[in-house]
């Protein structure tokens, strides 16, 4: 269960980086609010998941995670330049993360 919190945590990292980006300085009310929300939300799915996944583990999954998955949306939504090499850069990020967890010693 502490892994499916951390996923969804470093979902929710994503959402907050992406909002905080497009509340112009957080001067804007909707972003802002999603913001706030994102952040408070991930961070205590942080927290749960760290009581059973090792900080370090857990700490680089939720950022490896966010980072991925706002540089994607930024691709996606034309925000950022499709490469073959961000996609490549991307995917070895990906798999540090799998291997991560892979080598963790686990309690689930």
């Amino acid at each position: 269960m502490s892994w499916i919190v951390l996923i969804v945590s470093g979902i929710l990292e994503a959402v907050w980086a992406t909002a905080l980006g497009k509340s112009d300085g957080l001067s804007k009310l909707w972003p802002s609010v999603i913001f706030f929300a994102g952040l408070i939300l991930s961070m205590l799915g942080l927290a749960w998941a760290m009581r059973d996944i090792p900080t370090g583990t857990a700490y680089a999954v939720w950022v490896g995670i966010g980072a991925s998955l706002t540089v994607v949306w930024a691709m996606i939504t034309g925000d950022m330049e499709i490469s073959w090499l961000r996609i490549l850069l991307l995917m070895g990020l990906v798999g540090c993360i799998v291997g991560l967890k892979l080598i963790d010693p686990g309690h689930e």
